[in-house]
Order: C-alpha cells, then structure tokens, then sequence
C-alpha cells in the first residue's frame, strides 16, 4: 500500500514537472517570436518629436502622416483574410481581403489619395523604370511590392534603413523588406528599446507588432505631397 503510494506521488510529481516544462516551453516561444503581451511605449517616451505632415490632403483636419496611419490601423483592426487573388473591376478586394500591399493604398485613402491611379499614371510616364511589368494592368500593379518600391524611390523621401536609428522611424513612413518581398506602415507604437512596431499584413494573428527587426529593411520612406507636382497626385473617388 505505502509503495503504491509513493508511486502515484511520483507519478503526480511527473506530470506537474512535464506541465511546468511544457508551460515554459511555450512561453520561450511566444517570447522568441515577441507574440507576448508587454507594455507599449511611444515616441514621447525615448524624447522623439512626432513628425506632422503640414499637408492635409483630404481636408479633413488631419495632417496627412497621422491619417497615413490611421488608416493601416484600421486595416490592422479589420483583420483582413490573407488572400492575393486577383480583381479585375478596378483592382481593389473587399475591405475583408487583402495583401501586404493593401495595407498600404488603404492607408493613403485615408488620407485622401488614390495610390492605384498615381502608381498607374507613373508606370505610362516612365514605363522603363518598372523593370518587371511586361504588361501595365491598372488592376494589379499597384499591389506588387516591386511596383511600390520604384513609385517611392521616385515621389517619396527615402529615409534610414537601420532599426536601431530609431529617430528616422515616424508614424506614417513606409517600410520594404526583403527582396520586394513584404511591405508594411510604420506604426506608432515602439518596444521597449524604441524600435518602431509595423502594420502589415502577412497572415500573421497580430497585425500591429514587433516586426522591424525580424526581416532585412530594403526601403524606408515617408510621403510628402508639398513636395510633389498637384498633377501627381490623384484624389480618392469612389468606383461607380
């Protein structure tokens, strides 16, 4: 009887040791790839100045930066299903769908812009700058990172490619990484040691996160309308 009950002690011992290992385990991983709960600090807590956009494209009282990120929130918070498939009415998925690359127009149509129409209209000006398009199609070349990349090498600041220079990350600004494989908004929200969180869309559960230093930053830029011709930029308007 007493070995009997030494058995299941040490049975019992077992599995709570298996459980706390387990518990732990998992909490390594979640903490490895920063899928962990922590607190958010913001620019004003590492003595950074908010950049303002002294453009407010749509009239909206908004200062284009902030609305530049406000609308990848919103996409952030509409958690979009991962799906590239193609739309030819028009080029845009319902708000329900979406790429890396439609967290990105969806931004500048909060602030007022239509990024498809500008990227297609720049593609006909300099159809030699845009090295993998054989074909122009208004539909999809504005969701092709690639695509992107030559539009803001051209009408965009570019910026600091290093995460640590965590001065040159603003709300607002645009990030490739990669190969033109990925691209996402520069997001508000810093971690602990004042590394920009980005908006993006991969798939990935949280859209918001703790991602600029688990990717190769290739592009950095931040839009700037006041340095643009008005003939450049092309208002949103709704497809009939």
């Amino acid at each position: 009887m007493v070995k009997r009950r030494r058995n299941r002690k040490q049975k019992v011992r077992s599995a709570f040791l298996s459980v706390i290992v387990i518990i732990g385990t998992v909490l390594l991983i979640l903490n490895r790839f920063k899928l962990l709960p922590g607190k958010t600090y913001y620019a004003k807590d590492f003595n950074i100045d908010v950049l303002r956009s002294k453009v407010d494209y749509n009239d909206n009282g908004i200062n284009d930066y902030t609305d530049i990120l406000l609308g990848a929130k919103l996409d952030a918070e509409n958690h979009p299903r991962y799906d590239s498939s193609y739309y030819g009415n028009g080029g845009y998925p319902p708000d329900n769908i979406g790429v890396c690359t439609d967290v990105v127009w969806r931004a500048f149509k909060n602030a007022g812009y239509c990024l498809r129409d500008m990227v297609d209209n720049d593609i006909k000006e300099r159809p030699d700058s845009y090295t993998e398009i054989t074909t122009r199609d208004k539909n999809i070349d504005f969701r092709r990172v690639g695509n992107l990349r030559v539009y803001f090498e051209k009408y965009a600041k570019k910026l600091s490619l290093d995460p640590l220079d965590i001065e040159e990350w603003q709300p607002g600004d645009i990030v490739i990484f990669g190969n033109d494989s990925h691209i996402g908004i520069v997001s508000d929200k810093r971690n602990r040691s004042g590394i920009a969180y980005i908006i993006h869309n991969g798939g990935q559960h949280k859209r918001e996160e703790d991602y600029l230093t688990r990717a190769n930053v290739t592009g950095h830029y931040r839009f700037d309308a006041s340095s643009q011709s008005v003939s450049a930029l092309v208002e949103w308007y709704e497809q009939g």
